[in-house]
């Protein structure tokens, strides 16, 4: 299915994006500038606002802009951060700011053509109480229809725009790296190499970065024709622009080392166009500082496709559920267990997912990978299945895996992606107490060993009312913060034919949103977009009201729209399809239950508001269901 996306996209190269006029990426910073600007000074601060002033001197006559740039993250901003007007006295006041928290700032002038920046000024607001924060907060302003910002000569704007299969991690130096597939509504990103990344201090504004790989590795023609010429093939010669970039996974291995799997899927055909596809590699690379994005060194092979059919590969290639590959080498998933184990997790659409040691030392499979054919027995290193939708079926719709555990659980947890990616792609979780499995459903189905549809559903196309919605939304990454907040971080998907856009479906928004654990050890993530909303205590008279209900459960390719549901003051529900029965809240746990149903409360940025603001959300599960909730008023 992933082939079908890229398909898609290739052909919204009908576009042709026009660079932003005032040529940004032309402009000269600092060079033979006749005018000097001094280092910003605070003159007043608040939790939610600084007051600066500047001063320039030289050439005054020349300046026809000043201002301030600023930005919690990038540690030299220019005016492709925030930025504010100055007044005539070179002073203003930077508002709308998270209090206790440290930004960075540069006064700039624009004369003569090009842009003038002071030094650095560090400086911290002040704290709030939670209250006042709350009073303060101001929701994220980017925009999710970024047809105006999606080519490369913008990418300065992209914040979490042009996002698929996302891998995060938090790094040494307090920064959350987000790395992905090559996907771009338009195919912006083929100016910049591969494997694109950017970083973020607080999950809402992401600093673009650039490609990590800047060309086809060089071990990988060589390795497949190694592997063709041992299997009687001829060489080949591929297209070096034909060969798929999918799904890296990114971890902490420890402070000053840091690696990356990624997916390296090769064109063509094992014997003609009328046998199995051609296989793909999971490769390495590794870095010792992400900060550094040129930094990453390659580390070559890992794995690749593995067949238990020996070298009869003369497999029909619409003979979907005999395909020729039983273990198929994309999608890799990376755990260091807590007794210094390293294992890589692997496999999407064929026999399952598959999971097998590596060498803490090298990140290399731990024992010598035979011929990647034979029978079961002869390819039994390249794996053990953990998970699968239907047992004995070689071609079933799910990818995707990622594994963690959380040590307050004691649980592994396998999240997988569902279906074709364009809508229908929705995410599920399982668990298991050994990294082998049985990995179990909510409602007990044995994933590893009889395979099945796996419970809970975790995200599934939706909409809200005042918006289109998001379809597409699944192969995740899921990662915590090391003071047990846990998130979830994946594309999401305009829906088809938005606004007659015949591409809108191309437009992949990077979603990241927190994770709640119920009472009984599940992940429940929440409904809304992670916005930095602060926590305070959610009263029970909050809850009074209406809310907007969506029954998220499974329905092929279609949004799960929501319909009202009002919660009455004397624990009653007098409307929704949960009328006629009643609420209570745990106010210390924030478990609200409604209609016997536990649902996970917090608070969430409202993203269908106008303006933005912060609400309150839920998320919960039964058995068979799973449901999501937002209050209205």
């Amino acid at each position: 299915m992933k082939r079908l996306t890229f398909s898609l996209i290739s052909l919204l190269t009908v576009f042709t994006f026009m660079a932003c006029s005032d040529g940004l990426d032309n402009i000269e910073y600092n060079r033979n500038s006749d005018i000097v600007i001094t280092i910003p000074e605070i003159t007043a601060t608040t939790g939610a606002s600084l007051t600066v002033t500047s001063s320039v001197t030289g050439n005054v006559n020349q300046v026809v802009k000043k201002g301030f740039c600023y930005s919690a993250n990038a540690q030299n901003p220019t005016i492709k951060d925030s930025v504010v007007d100055a007044d005539e006295d070179f002073n203003t006041t930077i508002s709308g700011l998270t209090g206790n928290t440290s930004y960075y700032i540069r006064a700039y002038a624009y004369s003569n053509s090009r842009y003038t920046y002071s030094d650095v000024l560090t400086a911290t607001t002040e704290s709030l109480s939670l209250d006042e924060q709350l009073k303060n907060y101001v929701a994220p302003a980017y925009v999710d229809n970024y047809v105006d910002i999606a080519s490369w000569d913008q990418r300065h704007e992209w914040n979490l725009a042009n996002v698929h299969d996302p891998t995060v991690m938090l790094a040494e130096d307090g920064y959350y790296y987000m790395y992905q597939t090559d996907a771009s509504y338009g195919n912006a990103h083929t100016a910049g190499g591969h494997f694109h990344g950017r970083r973020s201090k607080d999950l809402v504004n992401w600093e673009y970065l650039g490609g990590v790989m800047p060309s086809l590795p060089g071990w990988v023609i060589p390795k497949l024709n190694e592997i063709r010429s041992e299997m009687g093939l001829s060489e080949v010669s591929p297209e070096t622009a034909d060969f798929g970039y999918w799904a890296p996974c990114v971890r902490k291995v420890r402070n000053g080392l840091y690696r990356m799997y990624y997916s390296i899927v090769c064109p063509g055909y094992l014997d003609g166009a009328n046998s199995w596809g051609e296989r793909a590699f999971i490769g390495l690379l590794e870095n010792s500082n992400p900060a550094d994005n040129n930094g990453w060194e390659d580390k070559g092979y890992v794995i690749t496709n593995a067949s238990d059919k020996g070298l009869n590969f003369h497999i029909r290639p619409d003979n979907w559920a005999n395909c020729y590959y039983k273990w198929n080498a994309i999608d890799p998933s990376y755990l260091i267990d807590n007794d210094g184990k390293h294992y890589l997790i692997y496999g999407s659409w064929h026999s399952g997912i598959a999971a097998l040691e590596v060498n803490a030392e090298t990140g290399k499979p731990l024992n010598t990978l035979p011929t990647p054919w034979g029978t079961g027995e002869d390819i039994a290193a390249y794996g053990s299945l953990i998970a699968t939708r239907e047992m004995g079926n070689r071609w079933q719709a799910s990818e995707g895996p990622e594994v963690i555990y959380n040590a307050a659980t004691g649980y592994y947890y396998l999240f997988m992606a569902y279906d074709a990616l364009e809508v229908p792609y929705n995410t599920r979780v399982c668990r298991s107490q050994n990294i082998y499995g049985p990995y179990l459903g909510i409602d007990g189905t044995n994933l590893t060993e009889t395979g099945g549809e796996m419970l809970p559903i975790v995200t599934h196309p939706y909409k809200f009312n005042n918006s289109h919605g998001w379809v597409g939304i699944a192969h995740c990454a899921v990662f915590d913060d090391g003071n047990g907040n846990w998130y979830y971080a994946s594309q999401g998907r305009f829906p088809e034919n938005v606004g007659g856009n015949t591409y809108s479906n191309a437009l992949m928004m990077g979603h990241v949103r927190s994770i709640r654990w119920n009472s009984q050890g599940w992940p429940v993530v929440m409904p809304e977009r992670y916005g930095a909303v602060p926590q305070i205590a959610i009263t029970e008279d909050e809850l009074v009201g209406n809310w907007e209900h969506i029954d998220l459960s499974y329905s092929y390719g279609k949004q799960k729209e929501s319909s009202n549901m009002t919660l009455a003051a004397d624990h009653t529900i007098t409307d929704g399809t949960w009328k006629g029965g009643t609420w209570s809240y745990d106010a210390e746990k924030q478990i609200l239950t409604a209609n016997g149903v536990e649902l996970c409360l917090q608070r969430e940025a409202d993203w269908e508001a106008n303006p933005r603001t912060h609400t309150i959300v839920y998320a919960g599960y039964t058995n068979s269901k799973t449901y999501w909730g937002k209050k209205t008023k």
